[in-house]
């Protein structure tokens, strides 16, 4: 039987309060008190990772007492973005040909309040098909990839259908990826005829959990290895 590996507690514990803050970033933030209840221990130790994590730029805390994720958690998140591309890439270029359907993931960025796509994946054998580029942003409330965010954070894994929210005519389908730690993001298509009558519900709902169970594997194959360090 194999021993539990060791663990930084206070570490472990510092990325819990940026977990928490992260799944927050759409509802103002939290309080110490409130992230001492979500994490299990006492106000005073909580205070100790927040200010250190605020001395470093990961969280601000704002006029109103709330913590937030700050500056360098959005450095840090694009700087891992090319991994989550690279995973998610596969996918949707198996999506894309598959519905003949524009396929996109979109992340939130820490802090903010729009939708960005990070990817996208024109399919291959269509005459035509709706041009969407990387770096488009929209918000939340809008369109169905914005609106699958929503819906994650709800804790639904159900796709939402749009029509015609961010362009004339078009029809949106996109499914949050769940079960990632610190990652917001959908997967979705979009197409200037009805999507769902094609199965597109279903088969954007089973690139979500594809895209999330590539990540899985990513980090796995990562942590493998001799978990000691000498000197």
């Amino acid at each position: 039987m194999s021993a539990e590996p060791e663990t930084a507690q206070t570490l472990d514990r510092g990325l819990q309060v940026l977990e928490q803050l992260s799944g927050a970033a759409g509802h103002g933030g939290l309080t110490v008190s409130e992230l001492a209840q979500a994490l299990g221990v006492g106000r005073s130790v909580v205070y100790r990772l927040v200010t250190t994590l605020v001395a470093r730029d990961y969280v601000r805390r704002g006029q109103d007492g709330r913590f937030r994720l700050g500056l360098a958690s959005s450095r840090l998140a694009v700087a891992v973005r090319p991994a989550l591309v690279e995973a998610a890439r596969p996918v949707l270029r198996a999506l894309a040909d598959q519905l003949g359907a524009t396929a996109h993931l979109t992340v939130v960025e820490a802090g903010s309040t729009d939708a960005l796509a990070v990817l996208v994946v024109e399919p291959s054998w269509t005459d035509f098909h709706v041009a969407y580029r990387v770096g488009s942003r929209h918000p939340l409330t809008q369109g169905a990839a914005g609106r699958a965010l929503l819906a994650g954070r709800r804790g639904s894994a159900r796709a939402v259908t749009t029509q015609g929210e961010l362009q004339v005519g078009a029809h949106g389908v996109a499914a949050p990826v769940t079960g990632v730690p610190s990652l917001e993001a959908s997967v979705g298509v979009v197409s200037m005829t009805p999507i769902r009558e094609r199965g597109g519900a279903d088969a954007v709902e089973l690139a979500a959990q594809q895209v999330a169970a590539a990540l899985g594997t990513t980090r796995q194959h990562e942590s493998e290895g001799d978990p000691s360090l000498s000197d």
